[in-house]
């Protein structure tokens, strides 16, 4: 029975060996027998008998190392038989493959070497390795690498034949992942062969200073100053003809000074600064009211209420006589009603806003002021900046990756930057607007210089609220008004204005106060509609 057993036993064990043995096999890597050929050319034909391993053999080729702290270099593999290459990656269809490097050889000192990977990226282990290399020249010396791609060990044998015209290699158990290099060196001039550079990225390469990036610079500047120069001529020009208009403007008319003939405080507004903006609607209230079309009253208050206005319209004003910016502001306010609070002032008012700006501009062009609308002119010069700084941009980035030429596009961004901003300054007045501009200039002066003229006491009242609203319009609201507070047309002091009236027990001794606050408030009631709210 014991014997039974035993024998048992070593049929088993029999039976687990030949189950084994294949299973051994199936595991074996490859052998690759390598034969590489140097052409005068510098191209390295490869051919590579393999054996062994199971199906589905790959290899992904080093085809990228670092050269240098600039620049990598570059091994181009072509004409591949026996297998089919994408990019990096051999697909292996025979027992033979054969294929082409370029950049394989590169001079130093008086040597001309070759390095290459004759053994690498395999996705099965290469149980053993023989490589042998025949060069244009004699073998001058030779080395070789085993292991990791960055291994100092040398592979297990390496050796020249008795002529020195072919240099043998061989190595086993090449794991998956390792490598096995070879390096030979040649006499110089042995092959045109040259290593293949491609430049790294990086910031301080992508934006070298030289030459040709320091006479871009160079340009720039020049055309920043040219320009300057535009800017000069656009905006200097208007200065030159008001500095010399000024002198010819008397803006005392009749023992009294005015504005110039016809021109509204809105306009003025639109003419000084260029802009239409809410300055100039809340200057208009102001002087729609001076002349009749509506009464401002304040609202009584409590000591933490918010100050109120009602705007109520006039009965029998000739709103047919208002100026298109004035109609248009003037329907925006009432809109149907006869009476509305400032605080309320919303709405409607808010959408008519946009034709009161359009109207503002398109007023100061028929007035021959400006040649095109200022706020025309600003948009097309800054789109256009804007335009250069996108254009500007994809250009840093383009340069900046593929080659170090990354200044020229900054140069492009600083010059759409430049043209950006500059825009804003480029509305230029006519010889008319600047005419006027300079008798609005001279009337400013006036105006706060004290110097009231010889008006008769009895119209001080009026001819001082007409002067209000450029006050408005020229930041000097409380100055003013406490002129107008100081005179009524018999000397005494009077509770209420024509067109302005406050609570009971509210005299003029208030309206200056009460005059700055109104304007504030306006003024920030219509930056608060979508129309106004970024000017």
């Amino acid at each position: 029975m014991t014997g039974i057993r035993l024998t048992m036993a070593a049929l088993g064990a029999t039976a687990l060996t030949l189950t084994a043995a294949p299973a051994m096999a199936t595991a074996a890597g490859i052998t690759t027998d390598v034969t590489m050929t140097l052409g005068k050319d510098g191209t390295l034909h490869v051919v590579e008998k393999i054996s062994g391993g199971s199906g589905g053999l790959k290899r992904t080729f080093l085809a990228r190392t670092r050269y240098d702290d600039s620049y990598d270099r570059l091994y181009q593999i072509s004409n591949v038989k026996g297998g089919t290459l994408a990019g990096d990656l051999l697909t292996v269809t025979g027992q033979t493959v054969e294929y082409d490097v370029k950049g394989a050889v590169t001079t130093s000192g008086g040597v001309e070497e070759l390095r290459w990977f004759a053994v690498n990226g395999w996705n099965q282990q290469v149980d053993k390795a023989t490589v042998k290399v025949n060069g244009p020249g004699l073998v001058q010396n030779l080395s070789c690498f085993a292991g990791d791609l960055t291994s100092a060990i040398g592979c297990t044998a390496a050796s020249m034949d008795h002529s020195a015209t072919q240099a043998d290699f061989e190595q086993e158990n090449i794991a998956p992942g390792q490598a096995l290099t070879v390096v030979i060196g040649y006499p110089k001039g042995s092959s045109t062969g040259a290593p293949i550079l491609e430049k790294r990225f990086s910031l301080a390469a992508a934006f070298t200073l030289n030459t040709i990036t320091g006479g871009a610079l160079a340009g720039l500047l020049v055309l920043l100053l040219g320009g300057v120069g535009l800017l000069y001529w656009t905006r200097g020009r208007d200065a030159r003809v008001v500095s010399h208009e000024q002198d010819a403007v008397n803006p005392v008319q009749n023992g009294h000074f005015s504005p110039p003939d016809g021109v509204r405080p809105g306009q003025i507004g639109t003419l000084v600064d260029e802009q239409a903006d809410v300055v100039d609607v809340t200057a208009t209230i102001v002087d729609l009211a001076v002349r009749g079309y509506l009464r401002i009253d304040e609202q009584p208050r409590q000591t933490y209420d918010a100050p109120d206005w009602m705007l109520v319209r006039l009965p029998n004003a000739p709103v047919n006589a208002l100026l298109p910016y004035e109609r248009a502001l003037y329907d925006a306010i009432f809109d149907g009603r006869d009476a509305v609070l400032l605080s309320q002032m919303s709405g409607s008012f808010a959408t008519h806003l946009g034709k009161v700006r359009d109207a503002l501009y398109a007023d100061v062009v028929k007035q021959g002021w400006f040649a095109r609308r200022p706020d025309t002119e600003r948009t097309r010069w800054t789109t256009i900046g804007v335009v250069l700084i996108g254009v500007g941009l994809l250009a840093t980035v383009a340069l900046a990756w593929f080659t170090t030429y990354g200044l020229l596009g900054l140069a492009l961004v600083i010059a759409g930057g430049a043209l950006a901003v500059g825009g804003q300054y480029m509305p230029a007045k006519t010889a008319k607007g600047s005419a006027a501009m300079a008798h609005t200039m001279k009337f400013r002066e006036y105006l706060f210089s004290g110097e009231l003229g010889n008006v008769p006491e009895q119209h001080r009242v009026e001819l001082f609220s007409r002067y209000l609203p450029y006050a408005v319009i020229f930041d000097g609201v409380e100055h003013w008004s406490r002129v107008v507070a100081a005179v009524t047309g018999n000397g005494g002091q009077a509770d209420n204005l024509y067109w302005y009236h406050g609570p009971a027990e509210w005299d003029l001794s208030k309206f200056a106060g009460s005059m700055r606050t109104f304007t504030t408030t306006t003024s920030g009631a219509i930056s608060a509609t979508r129309q106004f709210r970024t000017l």
